[in-house]
Protein backbone atom coordinates (compact mmCIF):
# COMPACT_ATOMS: atom_id res chain seq x y z
CA UNK A 1 0.00 0.00 0.00
CA UNK A 2 1.32 3.47 -0.78
CA UNK A 3 2.56 5.66 2.08
CA UNK A 4 0.60 8.88 2.49
CA UNK A 5 1.61 12.14 4.14
CA UNK A 6 -0.94 14.79 5.09
CA UNK A 7 -0.17 18.21 3.67
CA UNK A 8 -0.76 20.46 6.66
CA UNK A 9 -0.69 23.64 4.60
CA UNK A 10 -4.02 22.58 3.05
CA UNK A 11 -5.54 19.91 5.27
CA UNK A 12 -7.14 20.52 8.68
CA UNK A 13 -7.08 24.26 7.90
CA UNK A 14 -10.07 24.94 10.15
CA UNK A 15 -7.69 24.85 13.13
CA UNK A 16 -4.50 26.84 13.85
CA UNK A 17 -1.44 25.48 12.08
CA UNK A 18 0.34 23.98 15.08
CA UNK A 19 -2.84 22.11 16.06
CA UNK A 20 -2.96 20.33 12.72
CA UNK A 21 -0.23 17.86 13.69
CA UNK A 22 -2.47 16.29 16.34
CA UNK A 23 -5.39 16.12 13.92
CA UNK A 24 -3.25 14.41 11.28
CA UNK A 25 -2.06 11.80 13.74
CA UNK A 26 -5.61 11.18 15.02
CA UNK A 27 -6.74 10.70 11.41
CA UNK A 28 -4.21 7.90 10.99
CA UNK A 29 -1.34 9.63 9.19
CA UNK A 30 2.20 8.70 10.16
CA UNK A 31 3.80 11.47 8.12
CA UNK A 32 3.13 15.06 7.11
CA UNK A 33 4.47 17.59 4.64
CA UNK A 34 4.38 21.38 4.60
CA UNK A 35 4.64 24.08 2.03
CA UNK A 36 6.55 26.53 4.23
CA UNK A 37 7.54 26.07 7.89
CA UNK A 38 9.26 29.43 8.26
CA UNK A 39 6.51 31.34 10.08
CA UNK A 40 7.21 29.20 13.16
CA UNK A 41 10.43 28.46 15.05
CA UNK A 42 11.74 25.04 14.11
CA UNK A 43 11.65 23.86 17.72
CA UNK A 44 7.88 24.44 17.93
CA UNK A 45 7.32 22.26 14.87
CA UNK A 46 9.80 19.67 16.13
CA UNK A 47 7.86 19.40 19.39
CA UNK A 48 4.58 18.74 17.54
CA UNK A 49 6.25 16.07 15.42
CA UNK A 50 7.68 14.34 18.48
CA UNK A 51 4.47 14.62 20.53
CA UNK A 52 2.42 12.95 17.80
CA UNK A 53 5.04 10.51 16.47
CA UNK A 54 4.99 12.05 13.00
CA UNK A 55 7.67 12.21 10.32
CA UNK A 56 8.04 15.38 8.26
CA UNK A 57 8.85 14.21 4.74
CA UNK A 58 9.01 17.44 2.74
CA UNK A 59 8.89 21.20 2.77
CA UNK A 60 9.68 23.88 0.19
CA UNK A 61 12.56 26.27 -0.11
CA UNK A 62 11.51 29.85 0.66
CA UNK A 63 9.51 31.03 -2.35
CA UNK A 64 9.26 34.80 -1.99
CA UNK A 65 6.22 36.60 -0.64
CA UNK A 66 3.25 34.28 -1.22
CA UNK A 67 0.60 36.83 -0.29
CA UNK A 68 1.99 39.22 -2.91
CA UNK A 69 1.71 36.64 -5.67
CA UNK A 70 5.16 35.04 -5.62
CA UNK A 71 5.12 31.34 -6.47
CA UNK A 72 8.84 30.80 -6.19
CA UNK A 73 11.80 32.98 -7.11
CA UNK A 74 14.35 30.48 -8.46
CA UNK A 75 13.99 31.62 -12.08
CA UNK A 76 14.00 35.37 -11.38
CA UNK A 77 17.28 37.05 -12.38
CA UNK A 78 16.84 39.98 -10.00
CA UNK A 79 16.31 37.79 -6.91
CA UNK A 80 19.28 35.44 -7.00
CA UNK A 81 20.72 36.65 -3.70
CA UNK A 82 17.34 36.23 -2.01
CA UNK A 83 17.00 32.71 -3.39
CA UNK A 84 20.46 31.65 -2.27
CA UNK A 85 19.94 33.05 1.20
CA UNK A 86 16.71 31.06 1.36
CA UNK A 87 18.58 27.84 0.56
CA UNK A 88 20.65 28.21 3.72
CA UNK A 89 17.54 28.89 5.80
CA UNK A 90 15.76 25.85 4.35
CA UNK A 91 18.71 23.59 5.13
CA UNK A 92 18.68 24.78 8.74
CA UNK A 93 14.99 23.89 9.09
CA UNK A 94 15.42 20.56 7.31
CA UNK A 95 18.24 19.51 9.61
CA UNK A 96 16.32 20.58 12.71
CA UNK A 97 13.16 18.75 11.62
CA UNK A 98 14.65 15.57 10.14
CA UNK A 99 13.55 16.31 6.58
CA UNK A 100 15.61 14.66 3.84
CA UNK A 101 14.24 16.44 0.77
CA UNK A 102 13.36 20.02 -0.13
CA UNK A 103 11.22 21.22 -3.02
CA UNK A 104 12.16 24.22 -5.18
CA UNK A 105 9.44 26.25 -6.91
CA UNK A 106 10.69 27.93 -10.09
CA UNK A 107 8.41 30.96 -10.01
CA UNK A 108 6.73 32.92 -12.79
CA UNK A 109 8.84 34.06 -15.71
CA UNK A 110 8.13 37.39 -17.38
CA UNK A 111 6.85 37.10 -20.95
CA UNK A 112 9.74 37.40 -23.38
CA UNK A 113 12.32 36.69 -20.67
CA UNK A 114 12.26 32.91 -20.82
CA UNK A 115 15.92 32.57 -21.85
CA UNK A 116 17.15 34.51 -18.82
CA UNK A 117 14.68 32.63 -16.62
CA UNK A 118 16.09 29.33 -17.87
CA UNK A 119 19.70 30.31 -17.24
CA UNK A 120 18.90 31.71 -13.80
CA UNK A 121 16.91 28.64 -12.80
CA UNK A 122 19.64 26.23 -13.91
CA UNK A 123 22.33 28.23 -12.08
CA UNK A 124 20.23 28.43 -8.92
CA UNK A 125 19.42 24.72 -9.06
CA UNK A 126 23.12 23.94 -9.32
CA UNK A 127 23.81 26.13 -6.30
CA UNK A 128 20.97 24.60 -4.30
CA UNK A 129 21.83 21.02 -5.24
CA UNK A 130 25.43 21.52 -4.09
CA UNK A 131 24.35 23.11 -0.81
CA UNK A 132 21.83 20.36 -0.14
CA UNK A 133 24.30 17.61 -1.02
CA UNK A 134 26.72 18.93 1.59
CA UNK A 135 23.87 18.57 4.09
CA UNK A 136 22.89 15.09 2.89
CA UNK A 137 19.59 16.28 1.36
CA UNK A 138 17.77 15.79 -1.93
CA UNK A 139 16.60 18.72 -4.06
CA UNK A 140 13.26 18.40 -5.85
CA UNK A 141 11.71 20.52 -8.57
CA UNK A 142 8.01 20.62 -9.36
CA UNK A 143 6.08 21.33 -12.54
CA UNK A 144 3.00 23.49 -11.90
CA UNK A 145 0.07 24.02 -14.26
CA UNK A 146 -0.27 27.37 -15.96
CA UNK A 147 -4.05 27.51 -15.59
CA UNK A 148 -3.77 27.97 -11.83
CA UNK A 149 -0.45 29.84 -11.98
CA UNK A 150 -0.10 31.67 -15.31
CA UNK A 151 3.50 32.13 -16.32
CA UNK A 152 4.93 29.44 -14.04
CA UNK A 153 8.24 28.62 -15.65
CA UNK A 154 8.50 24.85 -15.09
CA UNK A 155 5.20 23.38 -16.20
CA UNK A 156 5.72 19.95 -17.81
CA UNK A 157 7.40 16.73 -16.75
CA UNK A 158 9.74 16.52 -19.73
CA UNK A 159 10.85 20.10 -19.05
CA UNK A 160 11.66 19.26 -15.43
CA UNK A 161 13.65 16.20 -16.53
CA UNK A 162 15.57 18.25 -19.10
CA UNK A 163 16.41 20.89 -16.50
CA UNK A 164 17.71 18.25 -14.11
CA UNK A 165 19.82 16.74 -16.88
CA UNK A 166 21.32 20.16 -17.52
CA UNK A 167 22.07 20.67 -13.83
CA UNK A 168 23.65 17.23 -13.62
CA UNK A 169 23.35 16.77 -9.85
CA UNK A 170 22.90 13.25 -8.52
CA UNK A 171 20.80 14.48 -5.58
CA UNK A 172 18.25 16.37 -7.73
CA UNK A 173 14.88 14.78 -8.56
CA UNK A 174 11.31 15.47 -9.68
CA UNK A 175 8.38 16.08 -7.40
CA UNK A 176 5.46 14.86 -9.51
CA UNK A 177 2.14 16.51 -8.70
CA UNK A 178 -0.67 14.44 -10.22
CA UNK A 179 -3.18 17.30 -10.16
CA UNK A 180 -0.89 19.76 -11.94
CA UNK A 181 0.17 17.23 -14.56
CA UNK A 182 -3.38 16.06 -15.21
CA UNK A 183 -4.18 19.65 -16.12
CA UNK A 184 -1.08 20.20 -18.24
CA UNK A 185 -0.48 16.93 -20.06
CA UNK A 186 -2.54 13.94 -18.89
CA UNK A 187 -0.97 10.53 -19.64
CA UNK A 188 -0.36 10.15 -15.91
CA UNK A 189 0.52 6.45 -15.77
CA UNK A 190 2.80 6.39 -18.79
CA UNK A 191 4.56 9.59 -17.71
CA UNK A 192 5.15 8.42 -14.14
CA UNK A 193 6.53 5.10 -15.36
CA UNK A 194 8.80 6.80 -17.90
CA UNK A 195 10.31 9.14 -15.35
CA UNK A 196 10.06 6.86 -12.31
CA UNK A 197 13.83 6.76 -11.61
CA UNK A 198 13.81 10.56 -11.40
CA UNK A 199 10.66 10.90 -9.25
CA UNK A 200 11.37 11.15 -5.52
CA UNK A 201 7.98 12.39 -4.30
CA UNK A 202 4.39 12.40 -5.57
CA UNK A 203 1.53 14.68 -4.57
CA UNK A 204 -2.15 14.07 -5.20
CA UNK A 205 -5.41 15.96 -5.53
CA UNK A 206 -8.35 15.45 -7.86
CA UNK A 207 -9.42 17.57 -10.79
CA UNK A 208 -11.38 19.79 -11.04
CA UNK A 209 -11.03 21.80 -7.84
CA UNK A 210 -7.91 20.24 -6.27
CA UNK A 211 -10.15 18.32 -3.83
CA UNK A 212 -9.91 14.82 -2.33
CA UNK A 213 -9.08 11.79 -4.47
CA UNK A 214 -12.34 10.33 -5.71
CA UNK A 215 -14.15 13.63 -6.19
CA UNK A 216 -13.16 14.23 -9.80
CA UNK A 217 -11.93 12.73 -13.04
CA UNK A 218 -8.75 10.93 -11.94
CA UNK A 219 -9.07 7.16 -11.35
CA UNK A 220 -7.12 7.19 -8.09
CA UNK A 221 -7.79 3.61 -6.90
CA UNK A 222 -6.33 2.37 -10.18
CA UNK A 223 -3.46 4.87 -10.08
CA UNK A 224 -2.45 3.96 -6.51
CA UNK A 225 -2.45 0.25 -7.41
CA UNK A 226 -0.42 1.07 -10.50
CA UNK A 227 2.20 2.94 -8.45
CA UNK A 228 2.58 -0.19 -6.32
CA UNK A 229 2.91 -2.36 -9.43
CA UNK A 230 5.67 -0.29 -11.00
CA UNK A 231 7.62 -0.09 -7.75
CA UNK A 232 7.18 3.49 -6.58
CA UNK A 233 8.30 3.44 -2.94
CA UNK A 234 8.34 7.12 -1.99
CA UNK A 235 5.81 9.12 -0.03
CA UNK A 236 2.58 10.43 -1.54
CA UNK A 237 1.69 13.88 -0.25
CA UNK A 238 -2.01 14.66 0.07
CA UNK A 239 -1.87 18.24 -1.14
CA UNK A 240 -5.56 18.86 -1.62
CA UNK A 241 -8.28 21.21 -0.41
CA UNK A 242 -10.85 19.19 1.54
CA UNK A 243 -14.41 19.73 0.38
CA UNK A 244 -15.48 19.96 4.04
CA UNK A 245 -13.81 18.94 7.31
CA UNK A 246 -10.75 16.86 6.37
CA UNK A 247 -11.81 13.75 8.32
CA UNK A 248 -15.14 13.64 6.47
CA UNK A 249 -13.30 13.25 3.17
CA UNK A 250 -10.91 10.42 4.08
CA UNK A 251 -13.09 7.62 2.75
CA UNK A 252 -10.66 7.14 -0.15
CA UNK A 253 -7.89 6.36 2.35
CA UNK A 254 -10.04 4.04 4.44
CA UNK A 255 -11.01 2.11 1.29
CA UNK A 256 -7.34 1.52 0.45
CA UNK A 257 -6.59 0.34 3.96
CA UNK A 258 -9.57 -2.01 3.89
Amino acid sequence: MPRFAANLSMMFDEVPFLDRFERAARAGFEAVELQFPYAFPADQIELRLEDHDLTLVLHNLPAGTWENGDRGIACLPDRVDEFRGGVARAVEYAQALGVDQLNCLAGKASAGDEARAHDTFVDNLGFAAAALKRAGLKLLIESVNTYDVPGFYCNRTAQAAALLAEVGADNAFIQYDVYHMQRMEGELAATIEKYLPQIAHIQVADNPGRAEPGTGEIAYPWLFAYLDRIGYDGWIGCEYKPAAVTEAGLGWLAALAG
